[in-house]
């Protein structure tokens, strides 16, 4: 048995469904934005590298597939293994600093948490620049931590640690940590503070309760800032070029000398399409394993039998 709807309320229900043509008007701008910003560079940037470089210029528009074809020869792949590996290694790390400050940031009193949120944003306003001359210095052997150890009695001599690969690493979490801390600062804020302390009332440790409490219900969070700190720290060339060696340098470090020191910028757009391919497909991956798409146990061939039971 239906209600019946008066008719001025049926008309606001209309209405407000509709909307009128202000939603679509709101929507056109950041849709142009994303069309010319990003599409169109895309677009020009996956054709850029079918055109044929020349040595008396740049290129010249043509459909030649040796771009691509180079940029999947063996060297660039090993180049492209070890930035995935950098950037893999980088996300852990950082997420294993990231996801317990976060949560032990927001069981503090809200006055408390500003003081750290304050030095979390004023170490995100670094630029990639900066941070990496300032870890240059800091592992060097003339002005570095080492000469603290060395006053210390903790070492015998000053050592230089940059450029090296734990600088890499180290200067990449460094500039991704403020980014996937306030990435999970929400997700922590909405969680119910009652949780843990109920596991804890079941017996369970602090650290048990974290693992098999906290962490099932912040999987998403965790996995999209783990995808959005791997695409994050991909993209870095400053970095790898400052600290590391040329056995650590990563693609974008390859896409840059290319663009810039060899003027081959065909080469250097079939080398950006082949790591945004790549990124893409991995950062996908990652959240799809924290949404518990490729969670054996939820196979409807594993299911069957627990339901027949």
């Amino acid at each position: 048995m239906s209600v019946p709807v008066a008719p001025s309320v049926e008309r606001r229900r209309r209405a407000r469904d509709d909307g009128g043509p202000w939603p679509h008007l709101l929507l056109a701008w950041p849709t142009l934005a994303l069309t010319l910003l990003f599409l169109i560079p895309l677009g020009t940037i996956a054709a850029l590298g079918f055109f044929r470089r020349i040595q008396a210029g740049f290129f010249e528009v043509g459909f030649v597939t040796s771009n691509y074809a180079r940029a999947l020869d063996g060297f660039h792949l090993e180049r492209l293994a070890v930035s995935v590996l950098l950037a893999l290694a980088a996300t852990l790390i950082t997420l294993l600093v990231a996801v317990p400050f976060a949560y032990l940031l927001t069981r503090r009193p809200r006055r408390a948490q500003v003081p750290y949120l304050v030095l979390v944003l004023a170490s995100l306003s670094l630029s990639e620049v900066i941070v990496a001359f300032a870890w240059s210095l800091m592992l060097s052997r003339t002005s570095g931590i080492s000469n603290v150890l060395v006053m210390a009695g903790l070492m015998e001599a000053p050592a230089s640690w940059s450029p090296g690969l734990w600088a890499v690493v180290l200067a990449f979490v460094f500039v991704a940590l403020p980014l996937a801390i306030l990435s999970l600062y929400p997700t922590f804020s909405r969680l119910d503070q009652e949780l843990p302390e109920a596991a804890g009332t079941m017996g369970a440790a602090p650290l048990v309760g974290f693992v098999t409490v906290v962490l099932p219900l912040v999987r998403r969070a965790v996995a999209a800032t783990a995808a959005l700190v791997f695409i994050f720290v991909l993209g870095a060339y400053v970095i790898p070029q400052t600290l590391g060696r040329p056995a650590h340098w990563t693609i974008p470090v390859h896409i840059t000398d290319q663009a810039i020191m060899k003027n081959h910028l065909p080469l250097a757009a079939a080398l950006a399409i082949v790591l945004l391919v790549v990124s893409s497909l991995i950062a996908v991956a990652i959240v799809a394993i924290g949404a518990g798409r490729f969670d054996p146990s939820r196979s409807p061939r594993l299911a069957a039998p627990e339901r027949a039971r």
